[in-house]
C-alpha cells in the first residue's frame, strides 16, 4: 500500500496510505486533511484541491490531461509543480509521493 506524504502550509506532516486507484484528493479527504476543499468532488471543474508536487516527482507523475491544464490557469500560485489532486491516481510507483498543500485554495 502505497503511502502518500502530505505537507501543510504551516509546515506539519502527515503520511497517509493510500489504495491503488484512489485519487491523491480522495485520500486526503477520506482522512479529513484540511486544506484540499474540493468542491467539485473530483470532477476536475473547480481547481479547489490544487497541490504542489515536490520537484523530484514532477516528472515521475503522469502528464496533466487537457482539462487539468485548462484549471490550473485559474489557480492564483499555480507553477510548473501544479497538479490537482483529483487527477492522481494513485499507483504503486507513487510510494512516497510528497505534495504540498497551499494555504489556501481559490
Amino acid at each position: 500500500m502505497p503511502s502518500i506524504h502530505y505537507i501543510l502550509y504551516d509546515g506539519s506532516e502527515y503520511i497517509l496510505d493510500a489504495l491503488l486507484g484512489e485519487s491523491v484528493m480522495i485520500v486526503a479527504k477520506n482522512n479529513n486533511l484540511q486544506g484540499i476543499l474540493a468542491e467539485c468532488g473530483g470532477a476536475c471543474s473547480c481547481a479547489t484541491c490544487h497541490v504542489h508536487i515536490d520537484p523530484f516527482w514532477v516528472d515521475r507523475l503522469p502528464p496533466k490531461e487537457v482539462l487539468e491544464e485548462e484549471m490550473l490557469e485559474f489557480v492564483e500560485d499555480a507553477d510548473e509543480t501544479s497538479r490537482l489532486s483529483c487527477q492522481l491516481k494513485i499507483t504503486e510507483d507513487m510510494d512516497g509521493l510528497i505534495v504540498n498543500v497551499p494555504e489556501e485554495q481559490y
